[in-house]
């Protein structure tokens, strides 16, 4: 069971947004069911990433990330996303 932690600014609306796009995306890639993402503001995100498999934030990678950081604007915007699919499929494998 990958662990995805999943941050904006606020940890909410914008991120709210993402987790619909990133969950068909993993689904359809038939990872359905393991996977689990916990939604967060981005100053939250060093302090909890320890416990997480990767971060997919709307906003730049923060400092003293203890996971790896995928870029989540694309998921955002619905557009250019190859590099950010590509980055979390091999975190999934």
């Amino acid at each position: 069971m990958k662990r995805i932690l999943l941050a904006c600014g606020s940890g909410f609306a914008t991120s709210t947004a993402v987790r619909a796009r990133l969950e068909r995306f993993l689904d359809s890639h038939g990872y359905e069911g393991a996977y689990t993402i916990r939604q967060c503001k981005i100053a939250e995100a060093p302090r909890l990433s320890a416990g997480f498999d990767f971060l997919v934030a709307t906003m730049m990678a923060p400092q003293h990330l203890e996971c790896p950081y995928v870029n989540g604007v694309p998921f955002l915007l619905g557009e250019n996303m190859a590099a950010s699919e590509r980055a979390v499929l091999a975190l999934m494998g």
